[in-house]
């Protein structure tokens, strides 16, 4: 009689502890790990990595975040996705191109959502756009519209030289100075590049450059972008105008004109891709999104910037800007 009495008891201890460890297990798995993988802090990606959060939170989806910061470096970001790939995440996030890159490198078993990439399949992240792909890769690029910005910023000035710095080692600053190139012969105004393999090479660069050129552009390159204070310092000191394609870095500052995405809205389309996943679509059945709409955009100009040039900026222009500078006052219309 106790022998049949233990092993009834021993049964439902058996069958109690199997239930707890299987509704542990239902529960820590309906909380998904995220790997966030950002190749700088600077105020367009930081807006990115919290536009991914808020998207999730303000959606109901039970994540944890490990957050890392590759500090610009390459090689920090090849050690991140091997941390990530040792502590078993269930969906790793690149923010921008190399960290990325670096995640694709490691990863094919496990989904890899990119953002804030200008060309995924130039950098080779998908063989294509549009969904239909096997690969494990998917997420939001921030291709700009290069030929309208620069358009602008030659009729605004009347420039017939524009330079550029570019990271020579990064593939969407490759890109964007080819298509800024590009857009320069277009539209019949030369154009000088400088290149520059890290952070600390900028401010050199624009000096290099400072006194050929009539206005200089910078594209939505990581490297230069993060060091847009000293490109503004050595364009205020040569009358040479500034445009920047990311707003998020210019205030202020002494530039002309900004025209790019609000990179908080890349955050949550980004956000979005990685709902998508959770509720088990595959990257491929995801493609690239990309932004197109108007109110995606921002444009944001600096009358007093103009006016240290000689320079006037059409009343139509100042209605249309989400943002504009008078009299050393910041002004959101």
């Amino acid at each position: 009689m106790k022998k049949t009495i233990l092993i009834t008891v021993l049964a439902l201890f058996l069958i109690t502890t199997t239930a707890f460890a299987q509704g542990q297990q239902e529960s820590s798995s309906s909380v998904t790990k995220i790997g966030i993988s950002k190749f700088l802090s600077h105020p367009a990606l930081d807006a990115t990595e919290q536009g991914i959060q808020d998207y999730l939170s303000q959606n109901g989806y039970e994540v944890t975040y490990d957050f890392q910061n590759a500090n610009a470096e390459v090689s920090a970001a090849a050690q991140i996705a091997q941390k990530f790939k040792s502590d078993r995440v269930d969906i790793a996030v690149g923010i921008a191109t190399p960290n990325a890159q670096a995640l694709a490198n490691v990863f094919s078993d496990i989904p890899v959502v990119f953002s804030a990439v200008t060309d995924p399949v130039d950098a080779g992240l998908v063989p294509t756009y549009e969904p239909g792909y096997s690969v494990n890769v998917t997420g939001v690029s921030d291709m700009n519209p290069v030929e309208a910005q620069i358009a602008l910023l030659v009729d605004l000035t009347g420039a017939e030289t524009v330079g550029n710095i570019y990271a020579s080692g990064e593939a969407n600053g490759v890109l964007l100075m080819e298509s800024a190139k590009a857009a320069c012969e277009k539209l019949g105004v030369d154009f000088i590049p400088a290149a520059v393999s890290n952070t600390s090479e900028v401010m050199q660069a624009a000096q290099s450059i400072a006194g050929r050129i009539d206005a200089m552009y910078i594209a939505t390159d990581n490297t230069v972008i993060s060091a847009l204070p000293s490109i503004d310092d050595v364009c205020s000191k040569a009358g040479v105008a500034l445009m920047a394609a990311d707003p998020s870095g210019v205030d202020g500052l002494n530039f002309l004109v900004a025209m790019g995405f609000d990179y908080y809205k890349i955050g949550i389309a980004t956000g979005r891709v990685i709902a998508d996943v959770i509720d088990g679509k595959t990257p491929g059945e995801i493609g690239t999104v990309f932004l197109a709409e108007p109110s995606d955009f921002e444009l944001w100009l600096n009358k007093d910037a103009a006016a240290d040039l000689g320079l006037t900026i059409p009343q139509s222009l100042i209605d249309e800007a989400a943002v504009y500078y008078e009299n050393g006052q910041k002004i959101e219309n």
